[in-house]
């Protein structure tokens, strides 16, 4: 072996002093000292700056696979995902570096059952099937609420619905019949009822009640329907014959004939009252004249039970128990449209007050169906199986919901959003089918009635955006009184 001290020796005795490299003894170390190395260095740079060419039955891959690291266990790195100290900075760089982690490893949310001695963190970068992600996820700046910087606008929480009425009136004799329509709510906040032979008045401001008619031993009330300033209210009898009563005075006006059957449906539009009637015809009936109606109009093949004009009063949607809908104008006597889609009888009947011509209608049993058809267009748009019997529909006046009562076998009440037809609330409480159904004035409150001879008051609407105060039906106290 080489002594040291001889190897020290010559080191000191070498000028000028160069370094050398640990190499055996046996080799020759003046052949590998440093200074000969700017020929080789020279050589190599020449090969890295030319033009080098590699052989063209080789192809080069220049993509690299980067994983998704939103799965990743930097825990085990002692890598923080949130940012630090940086956040301090003046200049803003925190909130770069923060929002720049976010958009490339997501946020960081630590996994409470990986620690460092279970089995799931054995895989560093875990792989992992990409689950539905909404459109928001797709920002670079994600919808991390802890970044910085970020103002993210609210998310509206859906609106409740009460799931209870807030009122229940005992309605005696209250007809369990499909074909009638015994329930209205006028302009003046007034509720009329149609019990047996008889009919009442509930005022929702006062909860008063008073008795308007009685139509004695050998009639009964079918229908009822108030005119559009709420003063006057038009009863239909199981005798044929129409009555117009002056709700203020508790007088009756007049006495209109023209029907030989019942009359269960009843439809205002200024002065012109349109009466459907079991005798298959509609009469429409001019109250400033002295005629009992100015014309018949013909096209049902059985009863009619649904009778609704458009909200511009240019069209008169009719149901009958021939299971067809039609619409007539204002000078027709013969239907303009017929929709014959439905299979059951067709007694709810609906127009939207916020597109024209749209008009929602219902099926009976047999069918179950709501429709949505566009008059303008004569177009069919949609169909929902709703799996009961629909008795009526109401559209809102302050949002763009609709609800609708069902009978057989459900008898549910069931709030709808449209157009997307979602369920916004399921309301029970009938034993029987609800067969009634008016909206109060202000589009708040609807009133449900059903051969379990109650009648029911729900807060199913919002206010409209103008009204900043509660509506005055809601202040009658709760409870359960009678209404005869």
């Amino acid at each position: 072996m080489d002594d040291p001290t001889t190897v020290s020796n010559q080191r000191n005795q070498s000028a000028p002093e160069t370094p050398r490299l640990n190499l055996p003894a046996r080799m020759s170390d003046s052949s590998v000292y440093l200074e000969n190395l700017p020929s080789r260095t020279m050589h190599i740079n020449r090969l890295i700056n030319s033009n080098y060419n590699g052989s063209p039955s080789r192809t080069i891959y220049s993509d690299r696979f980067i994983p998704s690291r939103s799965g990743s266990n930097f825990a085990l790195f002692d890598i923080s995902n949130s940012p630090t100290s940086a956040e301090g900075k003046e200049d803003g760089s925190g909130t770069y570096n923060s929002l720049l982690r976010a958009a490339l490893f997501g946020p960081y949310t630590p996994d409470k059952k990986d620690s460092l001695g279970s089995p799931a963190c054995r895989n560093i970068f875990r792989y992992k099937t990409e689950t539905k992600r909404s459109l928001h996820s797709f920002s670079p700046f994600g919808l991390d609420e802890s970044v910085p910087g970020i103002i993210h606008s609210p998310v509206k929480a859906p609106r409740k619905v009460p799931r209870s009425p807030y009122k229940v009136l005992d309605a005696p004799a209250l007809q369990d019949d499909f074909y009638l329509n015994l329930v209205d709510w006028s302009s003046n906040n007034v509720l009329a009822v149609g019990l047996g032979n008889c009919v009442y008045l509930w005022n929702a401001c006062s909860s008063k009640v008073t008795k308007l008619c009685d139509l004695g031993i050998d009639d009964s009330v079918c229908s009822v329907g108030w005119a559009q300033r709420g003063t006057h209210l038009a009863v239909g009898t199981s005798n044929g014959k129409v009555q117009i009563w002056d709700a203020s005075r508790c007088r009756r006006i007049r006495t209109m004939e023209g029907h030989r059957l019942r009359v269960g449906a009843l439809a205002w539009s200024s002065s012109l009252l349109s009466s459907g009637s079991r005798d298959k015809s509609i009469l429409q009936r001019d109250i400033r004249v002295q005629d009992d109606f100015a014309s018949k109009l013909s096209g049902h093949k059985s009863e009619v039970c649904g009778l609704k004009w458009s909200y511009d009063n240019r069209e008169l949607a009719s149901g009958g128990n021939d299971n067809k809908l039609f619409v007539w104008n204002q000078h027709s006597t013969q239907p303009v449209l017929k929709y014959c889609d439905h299979t059951a009888a067709v007694k709810a009947i609906a127009w939207s007050p916020h597109l024209h011509g749209l008009l929602a209608s219902g099926g009976g049993t047999a069918d179950r169906c709501i429709r949505f058809w566009n008059t303008t267009t004569n177009a069919h748009l949609s169909c929902m199986d709703t799996g009961s019997q629909v008795c009526n529909l109401v559209w809102s006046k302050n949002v763009n919901e609709l609800v609708s009562t069902h009978g057989y076998s459900q008898n549910q009440i069931i709030v709808w959003r449209y157009p997307t037809m979602s369920k916004l609330a399921t309301l029970t409480g009938h034993t029987y089918r609800v067969l009634y159904l008016a909206i109060s004035p202000d589009g708040q409150t609807i009133v449900t009635g059903a051969g379990d001879e109650t009648l029911r008051f729900w807060n199913v609407f919002p206010s409209p955006k103008s009204q900043n105060t509660d509506s005055e039906i809601g202040a009658s106290s709760l409870g359960r009184t009678t209404i005869r």
